[in-house]
């Protein structure tokens, strides 16, 4: 069932990616190419308010070229416990800290072409701080009622996999 790396070039070494083209042996002998996008991992975290609140973003993503709605999330920097980047991005991109942050698990978002893990938690006993976004963020911080959240997802207004996947994970909790 594995694939076996007969040659592995990086094509390109970036801030946030890496490109790597690997040449591979599969199972049944034959030869393919694989285009694979290293990434350091990342976390998101959905912020819950008491009163079933959930606090969103909205930012432009160049990418989709779209303004999207995400739960707060960043990239790991080199050597970053998981949970101290979270704690990191709640405060820098909506302003609070959590009082509790609850690990509910990592998953990998495109594994058929990135090493990307996301990281995902839940926080609450959110304590308000001030927001301080980086010089190349541009965002807006969003409070919802949790069933709205959940709407806009059946709407096709949240497109984004990892707010989608931290929401119906997150509903749990509020019952």
């Amino acid at each position: 069932m594995e694939e076996k790396t007969s040659k592995s070039r990086q094509v390109y070494k970036g801030k946030i990616i890496n490109l790597r083209i690997d040449e591979v042996i599969l199972p049944n002998g034959k030869e393919a190419i694989r285009e694979i996008v290293e990434h350091q991992g990342a976390v998101a975290a959905v912020p819950l308010l008491p009163g079933g609140e959930v606090i969103l973003i909205r930012q432009f993503r160049k990418p989709v070229e779209e303004v999207i709605y995400e739960i707060p999330a960043g990239k790991l920097e080199k050597g970053e416990e998981p949970r101290s980047c979270a704690e990191r991005e709640l405060e820098e991109e909506i302003g609070y800290r959590a009082g509790k942050l609850k690990k509910l698990l990592s998953f990998y978002p495109s594994p058929g072409f990135s090493s990307e893990l996301i990281h995902l938690f839940l926080a609450t006993h959110l304590e308000k701080k001030q927001q301080n976004l980086e010089s190349d963020e541009f965002l807006e911080p969003v409070i919802l009622k949790f069933k709205e959240a959940l709407k806009m997802i059946e709407e096709g207004t949240i497109k984004d996999g990892k707010t989608i996947t931290g929401l119906l994970l997150a509903r749990q909790f509020l019952r």
